[in-house]
């Protein structure tokens, strides 16, 4: 039988070139998702114990639980809908369900309304984020996938950061409610206006690569246990894939726990380190400072990290970040002001900043385009479980044996996730995998 000509109606051409406008479009609609996130990451918290009068750090973190469940389980739902229904219509859904996050914050008459609040961020980003990454994996092919993971990542986080310090500068001067929370009622305006109006179906680029992926791309060593093979045949089942992602399949389950750990310690650094900053005398600028050091660092990261992994490989750079994490959260553990407190913010965003992407592109390289949405819905549903794992466990260690007992668990756990990694996982990049 003839194989089909991996040339698709409308002229469809893969690459970041070729697809630039649409590309960068994506980028800044990533931003204003990202934003969402920030207008909470400095004062949440403090808006738990100083508003609400919540005692307990568990309790005060029950925000992220909400906000982790909902994300992750949105991300399976968000990898799924995309593959089945296409892209746009999901990120346009997305930005609709962000809507209200920003006003119920601002109206909250009791902390119940902040978690409702975060049930309907995590949807919203797990929706909205999860799409921008299918779209941008689609619009990239395979060969500057670790670039096009940097530039949406630099750019979500990048706005977490921003936002976090203008809301901190924000409730300095005017207050925790309701001034700081504007931005995101800016941002979800926008993004969904540019979404529905401005935004481009993409399925039709990742039907291309499959082709292609069928007849001409390169692929790496294959996995010990093949798994649900799409080449040329029906697409799996979802859960064949879940299984496939998270268990069987070398890279991509040693990917998914990574994930999840990194998301656990980034949950703590949402949650709990504001307060460690607050015991420790800073004021609420510069705790907002911190707060968005971090991220910052994180996303400016990516921008080297991404592209660096398409020329070093995949594997070096998780094991090395997570390794790296580990080592800044054992630095914050053991400070006790904002000079040293600063230098390991910067470093623990430099860790962060070596696995984020490489993670998402190491997720693209093995799983095929005919189910690649689903499996990165798989991997974000274990990486964003991690928000909710490390609320609950980091809450739990501090009310029992205090907030630094509570960043050495983490940082012991983010130790061992690297030496998972460095033992279970293959390179899976093509180009240095057969170096």
């Amino acid at each position: 039988m003839t194989q089909p000509p991996p040339v698709r109606p409308g002229g469809l051409r893969l690459g970041l070139r070729a697809n630039l406008a649409q590309f960068c479009l994506l980028v800044g609609v990533n931003a204003l998702v990202g934003g969402m996130v920030g207008q909470e990451r400095s004062l949440l918290t403090l808006l738990a114990t100083q508003v609400f009068g919540l005692a307990a750090v568990s309790a005060a973190l029950t925000y992220i639980v909400a906000f982790g469940l909902s994300k992750a389980a949105t991300n399976l739902l968000a990898g799924t809908l995309a593959d089945r229904y296409g892209r746009k219509p999901v990120l346009v859904a997305g930005w609709l369900v962000g809507l209200p996050v920003p006003l119920l914050i601002i109206w909250a008459p009791s902390w119940a309304w902040i978690v409702a609040a975060n049930v309907l961020l995590g949807l919203n980003q797990g929706l909205c984020w999860s799409t921008t990454v299918i779209m941008k994996i689609d619009l990239a092919g395979p060969r500057r996938r670790g670039l096009a993971m940097g530039l949406n990542e630099a750019a979500g986080y990048l706005a977490v950061a921003l936002t976090a310090y203008l809301t901190g500068l924000v409730a300095a001067r005017a207050g925790l409610r309701p001034e700081p929370f504007y931005l995101g009622l800016a941002y979800a305006g926008l993004g969904l206006g540019l979404s529905a109006l401005l935004v481009r179906e993409t399925r039709g680029h990742a039907q291309l690569e499959a082709q292609l992926t069928d007849t001409e791309r390169p692929t790496g060593p294959p996995a010990p246990d093949s798994g649900p093979s799409a080449a040329g045949g029906e697409r799996p089942s979802t859960r064949e894939i879940i299984v496939h992602t998270s268990l069987r399949e070398p890279a991509l389950s040693a990917c998914s726990q990574a994930g999840l750990v990194n998301n656990l310690n980034d949950g703590l650094a949402w949650g709990l380190l504001p307060l460690l900053f607050a015991r420790g005398g800073l004021p609420i600028g510069q705790i907002g400072l911190l707060a968005a050091l971090y991220p910052a660092v994180w996303g400016l990261g990516q921008l080297v990290t991404g592209p660096l992994s398409d020329r070093l490989g995949r594997k070096p750079l998780i094991t090395g970040g997570m390794l790296l994490q580990a080592l800044a959260l054992a630095g914050t553990a053991l400070s006790g002001s904002f000079p040293p407190w600063a230098a390991c913010a910067i470093l623990l965003g430099v860790g962060t900043a070596m696995v984020y992407p490489t993670l998402l592109a190491a997720i693209g390289d093995v799983a095929h385009p005919n189910w690649r949405a689903t499996a990165v819905g798989v991997y974000r549903l274990w990486r964003d479980t991690g928000f909710a794992v490390g609320a609950v466990l980091a809450g739990l260690v501090a009310d029992l044996a205090g907030l630094e007992a509570a960043v050495w668990v983490v940082a012991a756990l983010t130790a061992a996730s690297g030496l998972v990694v460095a033992g279970r996982m293959y390179e899976t990049h093509p180009a240095t995998a057969r170096t």
